[in-house]
């Protein structure tokens, strides 16, 4: 049954193109858009039948049809599911297909495998079972197949005969669900996924050593187990003993490869041929995997408050699609999983209040959608790179853009002293010891708290389980945009006997960060971001890669460098490993490079 939903106040599609790109370019569409795109839509439950993953699984959908849109006055389609634990229903999956028929799109709502109404077994967006379950769907939009009422799209805007014009749009799991369905279905027309990963791997146990990407990371405890039991917990739910989303009684609702690897990372044992074929399984359903098949024009957008999926993630993926050819742009916004979901920041786009005319990242969405899927080349999609500063109060200007990424230009060194300096000539001879306790003695956040605003004790590191490197003051403000890297070596002894044992859990655990220090003594761990290391070998020096960040260390403020034997938030080290760093002058190792934009940008060699 549909019903009719009344005409929005928010402006219609011809005024968003108004607002966004100015009166010159509302000259008439390639394509043009339907008179009716105003804001009236209808809304239809409907029930598709697919095959996914050797299962038979219901997949409960709303189809959003603007008024006015028939065979005769076709218009695009936007295909959107739900984050990890939600439905079609949630309010922001539900807003999503609101939005986009209020502005002139054929959208088609659904609730993901293993979530809602929807049957099936959960398999971390999968390309061969969630990507191809949506690309069912995509028949559907190409008019090649009916919903279980008979229901059937023809006035769907088509390339070809079963080819329907359509963008897809979601975050989190309903990010990566993009690009696996892009990956196996190649009339997919756009994607914008927002607050995704790029490999599972380095998101549920990462590793930040560069080289370090065989060695397991260190467990993300908090956020994957929150997750595991999410899933998992479903059992009393409605639909959830439907015998499609059933697998078995140790691992209920989710495939089996994936409880597999989730109580492999958990299990604090990592055997090197297990290790070899759980990461390899975790990175058959990342985009890592698979992005070369993709080649839909994708518009990135990643959350800067975001320990679950980091800016590094959307980086990669920015980068391999750029590298071999695809139309990739990518914004850092404000909010992501760690903070900002439900209160976004003044400005920062928020689907549910109606904002995408008024809002930064919205008016890009717009854009792209209107360039891919109305047909219109002459719309300008906007820079490849733009990134939101927190110290700027005008909504309007508070994004900065450019044509790429900033690199390396500015160096700090690690003195023996436990000073940050800016030349190796200032570096002072010495060495200083850490070790680690039995339980964890730095605290960087609690992960599911921040979700659900509980309250979260402020980022510590007890004295002796870490070391410090402090800056001077700086004389002037510092912008840094991007993943700082550090070059260290550390010795370990009891590292040393172990790290060769066969399981990589006796390799040597260390967490990096870079702590803003204000003149009154007050440390900010910007969005409490750690770069978690399993050392691959602590004979050798290695490079740990940072997440990105974007933050302003302002006039008079220090940059305090630590790395610290634990974090409450993961895993730890196994026995107690007394750590030593030392720094030297004629040392190549001991510096942190930050990329840095602006006047206060420039090399420390």
């Amino acid at each position: 049954m549909s019903r009719r939903v009344p005409r929005s106040r928010l402006p219609g599609f011809r005024a968003a193109l108004a607002v966004l790109l100015g009166a010159a370019l509302t000259a008439p569409l390639a394509q043009a858009a339907p008179a009716a795109a105003g804001g009236e839509y209808t809304v239809t439950a409907l029930t598709f039948t697919v095959e996914a993953g050797g299962r038979t699984c219901a997949v409960d959908a709303d189809l959003y049809r603007p008024v006015g849109v028939d065979r005769d006055h076709p218009a695009p389609a936007v295909l959107a599911t739900n984050g990890f634990g939600g439905s079609k229903s949630d309010g922001s999956t539900d807003a999503l297909g609101r939005a986009f028929a209020e502005r002139g799109y054929v959208t088609l709502v659904y609730s993901g495998l293993g979530f809602g109404r929807t049957g099936c077994l959960i398999s971390l967006d999968d390309p061969a079972i969630d990507g191809e379950a949506a690309s069912q769907l995509v028949d559907f939009l190409g008019g090649g197949r009916t919903a279980h009422d008979g229901t059937r799209a023809d006035y769907v805007t088509l390339d070809r005969t079963g080819d329907p014009r359509v963008g897809m749009i979601g975050g989190s799991y309903g990010g990566a669900v993009q690009l696996a369905t892009a990956a196996v279905d190649r009339r997919v027309d756009a994607l914008v996924p927002v607050i995704t990963w790029h490999d599972l791997a380095y998101s549920l146990a990462p590793n930040n050593a560069l080289g370090g990407e065989d060695v397991p990371g260190v467990f993300k405890g908090q956020w994957t187990n929150g997750f595991y039991l999410a899933g998992e917990g479903q059992l009393l739910r409605e639909h959830a003993l439907d015998p499609s989303r059933i697998n078995s009684v140790v691992c209920l609702h989710f495939v089996t490869p994936a409880c597999d690897m989730l109580r492999f990372l958990g299990s604090g044992r990592y055997p090197a041929a297990e290790t070899k074929e759980v990461l390899a399984y975790a990175r058959a359903v990342s985009p890592v995997s698979y992005l070369s098949r993709v080649k839909a024009p994708t518009l990135l957008v990643q959350g800067q408050a975001d320990t679950l999926f980091n800016l590094n993630e959307a980086t990669a993926t920015y980068r391999t699609l750029t590298a071999q050819g695809t139309p990739a742009s990518m914004i850092w916004q404000s909010w992501g999983h760690s903070g900002g979901l439900t209160d976004p920041a003044t400005g920062e786009l928020n689907i549910a209040a109606g904002n995408l005319e008024t809002s930064y990242v919205g008016r890009r969405v717009l854009a792209w959608f209107d360039r891919y899927l109305w047909a219109r080349p002459d719309v300008d999609t906007g820079p490849a790179f733009a990134y939101r500063r927190d110290w700027i109060t005008d909504p309007s200007r508070a994004y900065a853009t450019a044509d790429r990424l900033p690199g390396f230009n500015r160096a700090l060194y690690l003195s023996g002293d436990g000073e940050l300096v800016d030349s190796r000539t200032e570096v002072t001879r010495g060495s200083r010891v850490y070790t680690n306790a039995p339980v964890p003695t730095s605290h960087s956040e609690s992960s599911l708290a921040r979700v659900f605003g509980l309250p979260d004790p402020a980022p510590y590191d007890t004295p002796s389980t870490h070391l410090a490197w402090t800056s001077a003051p700086l004389e002037r403000a510092l912008d840094v945009v991007g993943a700082p890297t550090a070059r260290l070596k550390v010795s370990s002894p009891s590292a040393r006997r172990t790290q060769d044992s066969g399981d990589h859990a006796d390799r040597l655990v260390l967490f990096a960060k870079l702590y803003d220090v204000a003149p009154d003594g007050t440390r900010t761990l910007v969005h409490r971001l750690v770069a978690p290391v399993r050392v691959p070998d602590v004979r050798e020096g290695f490079t740990v890669t940072l997440p990105g960040v974007v933050h302003r260390y302002d006039r008079g403020h220090r940059l305090r460098f630590v790395i610290a034997a634990s974090d409450d938030a993961y895993g730890q080290n196994r026995g107690i490993k007394p750590v030593t760093v030392a720094g030297a002058p004629d040392d190549d190792t001991g510096v942190l490079r930050l990329p840095v934009v602006g006047p206060a940008g420039r090399t420390g060699e």
